[in-house]
């Protein structure tokens, strides 16, 4: 293929990590986005009110032609002549008939070091388990769950405060080099997939609500991997009495507390785990809004001395 030829692309993304994908490639000189496939509008808040993704947004911005199927299982792609299907945080699965269309296939930017973290959450299972290493996979997609062949791979650092929005912001701007630098040589025949080892494959779940909920017999680092990860969502979270109580804001503390005894010091709230502590700097009870540790020690001094479930 000649890489002076712009390549028609159809992108199928939803998150900001994909809405850095695609002005990536939107700005590039060598890729035409003729299409973008994005998940249809969801209702958020209180009032259900309809919200466009990020990559709809985007694509709005720059006049190009969007859709928003709720299934791709019947879907087909209203251009014919599409040479190459790229896909980031879409968050719907692409059937084998789309897969085939695209001349080239449809290339994944996975946020993960394939065979490592297939799946749904690799950057929520790589803190949670204390990576200090991750990075991104540029696979060509199959029928499987991330098991089709590699591209191009490239490393990050991962810092021992880095929580899963700090990480998702960095492996966005690595995901996009990465794939500008696979795509030319690759339509062009020079650059061969690679097949990955599926005996180092291992797999990660998408999480629920549940999996938020701290268990105060893990030591504090422990603890503190499960907040890097699961910050925003699901949140992790506690029991105070009958009621959810959310800890928004933590750090690390070499405190020693009973495992899950709430100390309060000088307007300060520690809570004690199985080697450590955690120190709450934001938290929010269930009915209530988030706040301070500060003020909610102010409207709970009984808290203290109290046990978290």
């Amino acid at each position: 293929m000649n890489k002076s030829k712009k390549i028609k692309t159809v992108f199928f993304g939803t998150h900001d990590f994909a809405a850095v994908i695609l002005q990536g490639l939107i700005e590039s000189p060598f890729v035409s986005i003729d299409l973008v496939v994005t998940q249809p509008d969801k209702p958020v808040g209180r009032k259900q009110e309809f919200k466009k993704s990020p990559v709809k947004i985007l694509a709005e911005k720059y006049e190009i032609k969007i859709d928003q199927p709720a299934s791709l299982k019947n879907y087909e792609l209203p251009i014919s002549d599409i040479e190459l299907g790229v896909t980031a945080q879409y968050g719907l699965l692409i059937p084998k008939h789309i897969l085939g269309t695209p001349k080239h296939g449809i290339l994944n930017v996975h946020t993960s070091l394939l065979p490592k973290y297939r799946g749904a959450s690799p950057i929520q299972s790589a803190l949670i388990n204390g990576e200090t290493e991750t990075g991104v996979t540029i696979m060509k997609m199959d029928v499987g769950m991330d098991t089709g062949p590699i591209l191009l791979q490239k490393t990050l650092q991962i810092d021992p405060d880095d929580t899963y929005l700090d990480l998702d912001k960095k492996l966005a701007v690595i995901g996009s080099d990465a794939l500008l630098e696979a795509i030319p040589d690759y339509t062009a025949g020079e650059l061969k997939p690679t097949e990955q080892d599926n005996s180092k494959a291992t797999l990660c779940k998408q999480f629920k609500r549940e999996d938020g909920k701290i268990d105060w017999t893990k030591t504090s680092e422990q603890i503190y991997n499960q907040y890097r990860g699961m910050t925003p969502w699901p949140g992790v979270w506690t029991t105070w009495g009958n009621k959810r109580l959310k800890l928004l804001k933590i750090k690390l503390n070499q405190k020693s507390i009973e495992p899950g005894k709430v100390c309060v010091e000088n307007d300060t709230m520690y809570i004690g785990c199985a080697e450590n502590a955690i120190e709450i700097i934001e938290l929010q009870l269930e009915g209530k809004n988030s706040t301070d540790t500060k003020t909610f020690i102010n409207g709970h001094k009984e808290m203290d001395g109290d046990m978290l479930i």
